[in-house]
């Protein structure tokens, strides 16, 4: 790993698609800076997922660099039926109706006929609610709504006209969905894979309420992903519904995302910008790492360079405090990805480093941590005090478990903190944490062997020289959870008492 990216504390997720499923592709988005690899479970079979998961686990190890891969669970998205044309273009004032059959065609004749994935659209929908089309591109408005049963039909009126065409997304934000599960049949079967196949992260979409990461959390329990075998779960926000029921969310999950795609798509746009920080904020109140994703960098899907607006929209979502920010189209079908993931480093290191001065107050501002009243809590807080006063090169942990990285990541340190662990598993948990670069370390036998191999892995890597400053957080023995106790400044290189 190149010095460029071991000092970029903001994390970098890219989704893997049809322009990055081989090593090749995969070990240069490593190299840019990516730390996390997205699998969606929405485009394939488990047959592609095992082949994308083997190439991801082989680039990583011919690049030297651990990384972690979330299975990102599709849920219950709704949309068109199959049409017969692929040509049609609706224009507004045009009349249509949703019918019930799920894989009615459309016919010639007037007003145009359309049906959807979802098996009660016809008795969720009332006149006056909104149908989104492709992500808000195609918009109608429900006026009337007559017959029964399959002769039921919604008449709509378009209000903003577009292409429309087979399995588009369709949005229904003016309307009460409580019989759609938020964890479909393919879902399961996804989590099911996920978990036996040992996915570091779990993403579950269109989250509503704290009850549908509860379930499956269940559900990984009972097939064992608990304690240290625990499975991070992350909370997709992406419906108005989940704003209701946030601080039960962000307590039930690991992660959040602020999913600002179909956000965008149910909400007044304005306040997309309002809601992102306010979930961050609720998010490290709880000590819970924030995702920001959806078309973060997206003009380079095409273009070898973005929009400036993109690269605000990126900067301002590190200064709202995104501890990781995700590409999607710019790497899984874009034409520059290892450039997009490039792009992004670049402007998670330049923000940081106007956080770590200019702005470093707010920087510092430490969060509520639930957990506080814990040693290793305690020690974090202390250590972001003695590191804004010494600004050493770094701060090292023994992380076994990973909870240690998690509660220094937590008080999002202004230098890199380097967590060791012998723990493959934890060591690819660890790489969606802020600030943190894991490293596989062997069990040390005591505090003086683990500072030695230390010294001569920051050197081989280039991450410190010679009589750098380091700041060490210890606890004999060492590895054993709950006994860290001394903090040292630690010069590289320096003989060992």
């Amino acid at each position: 790993m190149s010095e460029l990216t071991f000092g970029v504390l903001t994390k970098i997720i890219a989704t893997l698609g049809p322009a990055s499923s081989d090593v090749d592709s995969i070990i240069k988005l490593i190299h840019e800076g990516a730390r996390v690899f997205r699998i969606n479970f929405s485009h394939g079979r488990f047959e592609d997922f095992e082949r994308l998961l083997k190439t991801i686990r082989q680039a990583s190890e011919r690049a030297a660099c651990s990384v972690g891969v979330l299975g990102d669970l599709s849920g219950p998205k709704i949309r068109l039926a199959r049409l017969k044309r692929t040509d049609l273009v609706l224009s507004v004032g045009d009349q249509v109706e949703f019918v019930a059959a799920v894989e009615h065609m459309d016919e010639d004749g007037s007003p145009l006929r359309l049906a959807s994935t979802y098996a009660h659209l016809l008795e969720d929908v009332l006149p006056g609610h909104r149908l989104l089309i492709d992500d808000g591109a195609v918009r109608l408005l429900a006026v009337d709504a007559y017959g029964h049963g399959d002769q039921r039909r919604l008449r709509c009126q378009v209000i903003q006209g577009g292409p429309i065409s087979s399995s588009k997304g369709l949005n229904l934000p003016d309307s009460q969905l409580d019989r759609v599960s938020s964890i479909t049949d393919w879902d399961w079967q996804c989590a099911a894979w996920a978990i036996e196949h040992e996915l570091d992260y779990l993403a579950l979409s269109f989250v509503r309420r704290a009850d549908d990461l509860e379930q499956l959390r269940r559900f990984a329990v009972e097939r064992g992903r608990d304690g240290a075998m625990r499975l991070p779960l992350i909370a997709k926000i992406e419906k108005p519904q989940a704003l209701d029921d946030l601080d039960g969310i962000l307590k039930a999950c690991d992660v959040v995302m602020v999913a600002r795609g179909d956000l965008g798509v149910e909400m007044d746009l304005a306040e997309v910008p309002v809601i992102q920080k306010r979930i961050i904020a609720r998010a490290h109140d709880l000590g819970r790492p924030a995702i920001v994703a959806t078309q973060m960098l997206q003009s380079m899907i095409e273009h070898a360079h973005p929009t400036r607006a993109e690269v605000s929209d990126v900067a301002n979502a590190i200064f709202d405090g995104a501890d990781v920010v995700m590409l999607s189209g710019e790497t899984a079908v874009g034409r520059y990805g290892p450039q997009a993931v490039r792009m992004m480093a670049h402007i998670a290191r330049t923000t940081q480093a106007h956080l770590a001065g200019p702005m470093s107050q707010s920087w510092t501002k430490r969060p509520f941590i639930e957990e506080g009243r814990y040693r290793t809590a305690a020690l974090a807080r202390g250590v972001a005090t003695i590191v804004s006063d010494l600004d050493p090169r770094l701060v090292v942990i023994w992380s076994q478990s990973g909870k240690g990285a998690l509660y220094f990541s937590k008080n999002r340190l202004h230098v890199p903190i380097v967590a060791a662990t012998s723990d493959l598993m934890v060591l690819r948990r660890m790489n969606i944490l802020f600030g943190v670069q894991p490293v596989l370390m062997d069990q040390p036998r005591d505090v003086a062997e683990f500072l030695r191999n230390l010294d001569i892995l920051l050197v081989e890597r280039g991450w410190a020289a010679l009589k750098d400053p380091v700041l060490t957080i210890t606890g004999e023995p060492i590895g054993t959870p709950g006994v860290s106790n001394a903090i040292r400044v630690h010069y590289v290189g320096d003989e060992i008492h």
